[in-house]
């Protein structure tokens, strides 16, 4: 897994609608070597790329994602001038521009996600390298392993990077992805050592991300792709 050094967080956020098709694009133009972005199972099968559980914050529809029909999600604006992408939709647009770190957000994610993953890399002009998934729900991590260990899994913290590294291990994942607030000289020496790539997030200013950088991280999440 090589050049996931710069990675636009939900593309380009601290510029554009988060998760939108639009933000993804100015975060390719702007350099990146992937981007992040969140996926949740609407209430007809398909994976829609959005953060939040329920849509109230980024959009003019209320109510959990989970709840609502594809042709409803396609019917609401994100910041009353975007839409919600499909999956496959971003796959589609930043095919051979960059890589993509997929977040598991929602509950039945994996499936589906590993599903579209092997599509893409079978029939598409895709390899597994270009692909990390991550999560915070273990479970679906577990789910991603079984499915298709061929994978490249990361595993999210915010509390404890110990405790990732260990989860890592039982996961065989390529990666542990620190939040900012936890992350440590130390830990990142015990992270490479266990054989994981480190991605932290989120790093928007330079002090922070020279900080990272000088913690010998293999990546850093921001949603300010410039400053990388």
């Amino acid at each position: 897994m090589t050049n996931w050094n710069k990675i636009g967080h939900r593309g380009a956020k601290g510029h554009l609608a988060e998760n939108t098709l639009e933000s993804i694009s100015l975060a390719v133009e702007m350099g990146v070597d992937a981007i992040e972005i969140d996926v949740h199972c609407c209430r007809t099968g398909e994976l829609v790329v959005i953060h939040d559980f329920t849509l109230d914050r980024t959009t003019n529809g209320e109510g959990e994602v989970a709840g609502h029909s594809l042709e409803y999600l396609r019917s609401l604006q994100v910041e009353a001038k975007y839409r919600i992408p499909l999956l496959t939709e971003v796959l589609d647009l930043i095919e051979g521009k960059c890589r993509i770190n997929i977040e598991l957000k929602g509950l039945n994610t994996a499936e589906g996600t590993c599903k579209i993953i092997n599509q893409y890399v079978k029939e598409r002009n895709w390899s597994y390298n270009d692909f990390v998934v991550s999560s915070f729900q273990k479970n679906e991590l577990f789910v991603v392993l079984s499915t298709d260990p061929e994978i490249h899994i990361g595993v999210l913290s915010k509390a404890s990077m110990t405790e990732a590294i260990e989860l890592g291990k039982m996961l065989k994942a390529k990666a542990i992805h620190p939040s900012v607030g936890i992350i440590t000289r130390q830990g990142v020496k015990a992270a490479h050592k266990a054989g994981f790539k480190v991605y932290v997030w989120t790093v928007n200013d330079r002090e922070s991300i020279e900080r990272m950088k000088e913690f010998g991280v293999d990546g850093i999440i921001s949603d300010f792709p410039e400053l990388l």
